[in-house]
Formats: C-alpha cells, sequence, structure tokens
C-alpha cells in the first residue's frame, strides 16, 4: 500500500510530539477537550456495540475521561489498556480493570489480536509516522474488533473574511498552525481517515464529521488558547506576528462577542474482518454479513 503524503512507515520520526503533557496545562488542555468531545466519542462507541466484557485499547489516553468511561462500561468482566507517552493522569485513575503502559506508538509495538475496540482521539494527527500507528492500533485487534478513530481538519474552517465578512481572522491561529505544521502536524488529516481504513482492509467503514462555532472563553477558545500559550516561543520567533498582536489577539479569545468556527473533528470507525463470537454461546462464531465486497482483501 502506498503511504499518505507524511506517513513515513518504518521510520524513526526526527520531530517530537509539540506539546508537553506533563504540566498542568496539559491537565486543563484535556478538561477543555472533554467538555468539547467526550458526549461525542462515548456515542460512537456506543454505536459499535461496546459490551461487558469487551478488552479495549485507549491510546493516548490523555486526562483519562474516556479510559475511565470505557473502565465503568466493561465492568469487571472486561478490560481497558490505556496508553501514553506521558501517563501521569491515567496514572491516578483507580479502576481495577484498567492496565496503564507508557508507551510511545511511533517506536514501540502492542499486543496483536487482542482488543474487541481501540480508539484514539487527536493522537494520529501529531506524529509523523501515523500510519504506522495506525496499523500497529489494527494489529492489536480480534478478528471482528472495531477501531474508532477521531481526528481534525483544521484548515476546511479557517475564518474567512470575504466568506464571511463578520469572521475575524486572528494572525496568531495562522501562525500556530504554522507552527504546528512545522513539527509535523498534519491539519488536515480526519479528512484523510475514510479512506485509510478502507485501504488497510477494514469492512464496516464509516465516517461523520461535525463543526460548530465556538465563542469567546468558551471551552473550544480555551483550548485553543492553551495550546497557543504553549507555542508561544516559536510563534513569536516565525515573525509573523509581533509580541503586541499575539498579546491582543490571545486576550480576544476571552471576550464574550469573539466568534469563530471551530475544527472539523472527524470519526472514522471500521471492523476487521472475521468470525465474530456469538454473545452467549460459548465457542459459535459467525461471519461478517455485509452488503459488499469490501472486506475482500
Amino acid at each position: 500500500m502506498q503511504a499518505a503524503p507524511g506517513n513515513e512507515i518504518g521510520l524513526k520520526p526526527a520531530i517530537e510530539y509539540v506539546f508537553d503533557n506533563r504540566h498542568e496545562s496539559a491537565k486543563m488542555r484535556y478538561r477543555e477537550l472533554s467538555a468539547l468531545y467526550d458526549a461525542q466519542t462515548i456515542r460512537h462507541i456506543e454505536q459499535r456495540g461496546i459490551e461487558e466484557g469487551w478488552s479495549c485499547l485507549e491510546v493516548g489516553g490523555g486526562g483519562g475521561s474516556i479510559a475511565s468511561w470505557l473502565c465503568t462500561r466493561v465492568g469487571s468482566t472486561g478490560r481497558v489498556l490505556a496508553t501514553d507517552i506521558e501517563p501521569c493522569f491515567l496514572e491516578a485513575l483507580a479502576f481495577s480493570n484498567l492496565e496503564v503502559r507508557r508507551h510511545d506508538i511511533r517506536y514501540e509495538g502492542l499486543p496483536e489480536r487482542r482488543f474487541d475496540l481501540a480508539h484514539a482521539r487527536l493522537v494520529l494527527m501529531h506524529l509523523p509516522g501515523r500510519e504506522l500507528a495506525l496499523q500497529r492500533m489494527l494489529a492489536s485487534l480480534k478478528p471482528g474488533g472495531w477501531i474508532v478513530v477521531e481526528e481534525f481538519d483544521t484548515l476546511s474552517v479557517l475564518p474567512d473574511s470575504n466568506v464571511n465578512p463578520d469572521e475575524e481572522e486572528l494572525k496568531v491561529i495562522r501562525a500556530g498552525m504554522r507552527v504546528l505544521r512545522a513539527h509535523g502536524v498534519e491539519l488536515r488529516y480526519g479528512r484523510w481517515l475514510p479512506q485509510q481504513l478502507r485501504r488497510l482492509g477494514l469492512c464496516n467503514v464509516g465516517a461523520e464529521a461535525s463543526a460548530s462555532v465556538w465563542q469567546g472563553d468558551s471551552p473550544g477558545t480555551r483550548f485553543y488558547k492553551l495550546g497557543l500559550e504553549e507555542l508561544a516561543d516559536p510563534i513569536l520567533r516565525s515573525g509573523l506576528i509581533s509580541e503586541v498582536e499575539f498579546v491582543t489577539e490571545m486576550r480576544r479569545l476571552d471576550e464574550l462577542d469573539f466568534l469563530m468556527p471551530s475544527p472539523m473533528m472527524w470519526t472514522a470507525w471500521g471492523q476487521v474482518p472475521g468470525p465474530v463470537p456469538v454473545p452467549g454461546v460459548e465457542g459459535l462464531t459467525v461471519q461478517h454479513q455485509v452488503p459488499s465486497s469490501e472486506c475482500r482483501r
């Protein structure tokens, strides 16, 4: 399979993850991210048929809100493996069915054919080795297992005063995106996901995209502001914005009359072909019934 642009399979990325996930600012980013997207994430996972007793993988577990929900949902007979390059917040969780692992999916493999569900949110777009990471997630799934991946397409909904004169185009946001691209972040990766899952041989592939309007001093603008604050040094060194403009525009993100379109959040899902156990009947399996030949390899 030919790799998508920016996905150098098997190469060790030279660029490290751009954000520091050990500090209090990371905890705040995770809090806002949870407020924005946890309900949507849970809906998509529930639609994949999650049941008690499932074994689940959470890659890039971050603040642990989804790992916590998975632990509760699969119950005492289920298991959850939550990984992160910096698992300090995951390690604070107290669930008997949770295993936390310090793990960098760019360099390290995962247990194979173990999980009923694998999930990642806003992880792969940050990884220069993202296609290898996706393949490792898929290899960790049992036959019949599901993957759910959520990633931004940030560029499709940038404010544009030519489209809507009332939209404000902040230099700081465009400068922040320039810095992210320089660190190997693929800002449109969400839009690639359905095609990626099909190319990798999954069946029952689907996708949904959502966007909204973020008001100043809301979870969305606070999430953006926290990220931009962490990138302040490279943003200012880029020469794309002055320090005065940076301060002024960061303040603008807090003002209640400010409105901006959110990034497009793409959620894509797919199922590994193969026999699926019949619930409650030990040893009995059924083959996938799919409406087309999409599972042929």
